[in-house]
């Protein structure tokens, strides 16, 4: 069965199921579910919900599959599914016999809550239906969700009040009405309610019906457009490992939004920061480990990992501004320093360990050439091996790979958000009229010999793992484009990843591994960055401010 894709996607146009007098030709007419004359069970579906279905059914499991392996997307309070066991064979005796269908699929899975400390986690399973007969017959069309409930227990708040939940594709000649040439494919929700749960239009259980029928229709459009994600998560560090660790951090730390100092949103910065922690924590783990063993969180308790890899000198965190990402990671045994051009109103309100390591220095990337031009306190920034971040760090943004080629730091991260370069504003036109990082020279590994190699300019792009975004219609989009083709000409290997953090510039660029070759060709190009910025003289580090200019924090 073939379809064109529409422009844009058809409009969600729902309409209740049981309402006789709303019927359009949308298989109102069509009989909810029941069970099978083979069934010892007697039960009828209750239909909810329906609106057209604009694609083939051809593309109803690759929707669904989004249904059974995130339904983190349609709930706020689950963290994520975890699959026990996905079988075509074998089919669980808690699955419905449907009459008219067989069971061709179940994944059983397991949901987990957002705040395990006030919802617990609920075991499911999720099996798909294919037609006996007729022209479909084979094709997966229905989705039941069956909640598997211990004994004694209720289910939790995340879930809707209901012994099973179905998602149906019901085709255009699946009728009982004489005018079924005229009728549309539908997608209807039919659930068996819980004793006592209330079903009209007014109710929770119909409002979640609702949305549920709305992500599904929004999938199906999607596998129909090849529908490409905005953006990619998860690139660098599995989800699963990295949502147990934030869990455990996010209660340590949790604790810091109720003595929030500073006038800024505590719930956007403080969360902000321990998936940022979290992040590094993993991430240096990975980078810096001898092998490439996984943790095994469910051992871990509630012990720090104070055994676990980390850069040998320690991190720079440029521009930390209220101290806190320095802060979660002292306080997790890290050591390193947060630097800035002022103390903020928190760095008085933190331990004094993570208070000596927050330091107010003007960092001027300029003097890194001039012999004798640092201080013994700027020199103790720069340990050798020392890993560099620049969390929405402005002027510094650009001097992140800059810095790590000269001083030999052991790898950056860089969570870009205002577009600077080195000494002015990023512009298309500044940005064209200054050092070429497009001409994609490389190093050939066993000659040392630069060459040069034509590049599909889509491929690289796409490399950055911006999804959707990864085009030049924006210039937050051109800037993280210039920034990746800088990095790469000073030798840094390119990677990307979009953090699961509460903020729209969540975007980071990494820098861990040198690329093969010559690297004093790449140091040579840090270099002539320096000395061009020097040069034009435009570039003003601006002056320390308040009483810990000094060196105080």
């Amino acid at each position: 069965m073939a379809m064109a894709p529409s422009v844009q996607r058809p409009r969600f146009n729902p309409s209740n199921s049981s309402c006789v007098s709303d019927v359009r030709p949308l298989h109102h007419d069509v009989p909810s579910l029941c069970n099978s004359d083979s069934s010892p069970l007697h039960f009828r579906f209750q239909s909810l919900v329906s609106c057209p279905a604009d694609v083939p059914l051809e593309l109803f499991e690759a929707a669904v599959s989004q249904l059974i392996h995130h339904p983190e997307y349609n709930s706020t309070l689950i963290l994520r599914s975890e699959t026990i066991s996905d079988s075509d064979t074998t089919i669980p005796t808690s699955a419905p016999c449907l009459e008219g269908y067989c069971p061709v699929r179940n994944v059983h899975r397991k949901l987990l809550p957002r705040r395990p400390g006030r919802d617990l986690g609920l075991e499911q399973h999720c099996t798909l239906y294919a037609f006996e007969t007729g022209e479909f017959a084979g094709l997966p069309s229905m989705l039941v969700l069956t909640p598997l409930i211990p004994e004694g227990e209720s289910l939790p708040y995340y879930h809707p009040t209901v012994s099973h939940l179905a998602f149906r594709f019901i085709p255009p000649n699946i009728t009982t009405t004489s005018d079924s040439a005229s009728a549309q494919p539908a997608l209807r929700i039919e659930v068996i309610p819980l004793p006592g749960t209330s079903t009209d239009p007014n109710s929770r259980l119909y409002r979640t019906a609702l949305a549920l029928l709305d992500t599904l229709h929004r999938y199906l459009w999607g596998a129909l457009t090849h529908y490409q994600k905005r953006v990619q998560h998860d690139v660098l560090i599995p989800r699963e490992l990295y949502q147990d660790i934030y869990l455990k951090m996010r209660e340590r730390h949790k604790g810091i939004v109720n003595t929030w100092r500073e006038t800024t949103d505590p719930l956007k910065h403080v969360f902000e920061d321990i998936g940022i922690a979290t992040f590094l924590i993993l991430f240096w783990k990975d980078t810096f480990a001898a092998s490439a063993d996984q943790v095994d969180v469910k051992e871990l308790g509630d012990s720090r990992w104070t055994s676990w890899p980390r850069p040998s000198g320690g991190f720079l965190d440029l521009g930390c501004g209220n101290g806190l990402l320095t802060h979660i990671l002292s306080a997790e045994g890290y050591s390193g320093y947060g630097i800035d051009l002022r103390a903020r109103t928190s760095w008085a309100h933190y331990p004094d360990s993570s208070q000596a390591v927050l330091k107010v220095h003007a960092l001027d990337p300029t003097q890194l050439l001039s012999p004798d031009s640092s201080n013994d306190e700027e020199k103790s920034f720069w340990e050798p091996g020392v890993f560099l971040i620049g969390n929405h760090a402005d002027e510094l943004t650009p001097w992140l790979p800059v810095l790590a080629t000269l001083t030999g730091a052991s790898g950056y991260l860089s969570i870009p958000c205002c577009a600077w370069m080195f000494d002015e504003r990023f512009t298309r036109s500044s940005a064209a009229s200054g050092f070429d990082f497009s001409d994609n020279e490389f190093l050939d590994a066993a000659t040392g010999v630069v060459s040069c190699e034509t590049e599909d300019e889509a491929a690289f792009i796409s490399s950055l793992g911006m999804g959707a975004e990864g085009t030049h219609k924006s210039q937050y989009s051109a800037y993280r484009i210039w920034l990746a083709r800088l990095s790469r000409w000073l030798g840094w290997k390119i990677e990307c990843d979009t953090l699961r953090i509460p903020s729209t510039r969540n975007w980071a660029i990494v820098g861990r591994e040198r690329l093969p070759g010559n690297q004093s060709i790449f140091v040579d190009r840090a270099r002539r960055i320096v000395e061009d910025v020097v040069r034009r003289g435009a570039f003003k580090t601006r002056a320390p401010e308040g009483k810990g200019h000094d060196g105080a924090s």
